[in-house]
């Protein structure tokens, strides 16, 4: 069974014991947090599809640790010209651990 689950604009594919990688969840480690903004659940031989939602399914999951991704470097040139702009961003992103696709 799965469920494909939006968190923040952004769909992921939520199995029960599936780590997520996912965009900054304001939670501490340890916290329980749930995503009622189910688009699909399927059940092997059942897909039940949303309009834009499935009504009462919710999946339920657990922080594990909240990271920064690698550094990415922004440059800006121009030849010839004495000009060049660097800039840099690390994305922060969440770890969550599926414990169960609720109501499906």
């Amino acid at each position: 069974m799965y469920a494909l689950v939006e968190i923040k604009g952004k769909q992921y594919k939520a199995e029960k014991g599936a780590v997520l990688t996912v965009d900054k969840v304001d939670s501490q480690n340890g916290d329980a947090v749930e995503f009622d903004r189910v688009l699909l659940v399927a059940d092997g031989e059942k897909t039940t599809v949303g309009a834009p939602y499935v009504a009462g399914v919710k999946v339920k999951a657990v922080v594990e640790d909240a990271f920064r991704d690698k550094k990415v470097k922004v440059l800006k040139f121009k030849r010839r010209k004495g000009y060049l702009r660097q800039k840099g961003h690390r994305q922060q992103y969440t770890k969550l651990k599926v414990e169960d696709i609720i109501g499906a």
